[in-house]
């Protein structure tokens, strides 16, 4: 059977299995399985075990295929682990239930597939059931922008029916919802997002090809997207203050803000380049910046 053992919802015990669309009547409690309708009697009720009910022998009937025989119930969470104890198995790094789209832990997401969506190739570090990976183009257009922008974002879609686990070179993990609203995202940042979201190669205004190719992927609709950072990262209110940022230290920004670019050529603003111009984004309007606390592999200064 596909499914899994979840906490019961009736209280009575301690584990009922779900068989990926409904309860039944298998469950688990103090050890022991057994058979349970999801209304009965407390668990003090049934001290006594239901052993599978040793099915009637059928008096030598054969077995009708109108009713076929039951798989093997799966193993309980204590039986799974039988004989192993410590941290990895006592529960504290268990696959997160809540919710069907969630953070297993800072650098981790669970995907369970209902609706198809799009991930970073190479992301997916585990996955359960039947699911099916395909590489995603993007288009002509899209593929001419990567080529001449060098913002790369090579996609896969994931479909069918089971849990993907997503995770980029142990990089933290955030989760955003969009209502109708746009970001605009560092390729490199991308984890993965709703299929529904439209998402496009833009060119930051108030830059050019020419002052170091700024393009970023700009995802607009209603739907959840997952990105990642380089470290724990600020949220800046842009509407706050005149606001700037590394170009090589931007995450994120709300698509609607205005931009531009602020280049200094005085040596003594150099920004951990060695050599160069500083370059940053500026930011005006009403919405917010994220800023991840890395602005990539700097390069030493000469002697």
């Amino acid at each position: 059977m596909n499914g899994e053992w979840r906490p019961d919802p009736s209280g009575r015990f301690e584990f009922r299995w779900w068989d990926g669309q409904n309860w039944t009547d298998h469950v688990a409690h103090q050890g022991q399985t057994f058979q349970a309708p999801l209304q009965g009697p407390p668990p003090q009720m049934q001290q006594q075990p239901v052993q599978q009910p040793a099915q009637p022998e059928q008096q030598a009937q054969p077995v009708q295929h109108a009713q076929p025989v039951q798989q093997a119930q799966p193993a309980t969470p204590a039986e799974a682990f039988a004989g192993i104890t410590g941290e990895l198995v006592d529960g504290r790094f268990s696959e997160k239930e809540d919710q069907a789209i969630a953070k297993q832990n800072s650098k981790m997401l669970r995907v369970r597939l209902g609706e198809p969506f799009m991930a970073r190739q190479g992301s997916m570090v585990a996955y359960q059931g039947n699911v099916d990976f395909a590489y995603e183009g993007g288009g002509a257009s899209r593929f001419i922008k990567k080529a001449l922008t060098g913002e790369g974002l090579s996609l896969m879609r994931c479909q069918g029916q089971g849990d993907v686990f997503l995770a980029d070179l142990g990089k933290d993990v955030h989760l955003l919802h969009l209502q109708n609203s746009g970001i605009s995202i560092s390729g490199s940042n991308v984890l993965a997002f709703s299929a529904g979201l439209n998402w496009n190669i833009e060119r930051v205004k108030g830059g050019s090809m020419m002052t170091g190719g700024l393009f970023n992927t700009t995802l607009r609709g209603s739907g959840w997207v997952a990105i990642t950072t380089d470290g724990p990262p600020v949220v800046l209110n842009a509407a706050e203050a005149p606001t700037f940022a590394d170009t090589n230290a931007i995450v994120a920004w709300s698509a609607h803000l205005q931009t531009n670019l602020k280049t200094s050529f005085k040596a003594g603003a150099l920004i951990g380049r060695g050599s160069g111009e500083a370059l940053q984004v500026g930011f005006s309007g009403v919405g917010f910046v994220i800023v991840q606390p890395s602005e990539g592999i700097q390069i030493p200064t000469q002697a």
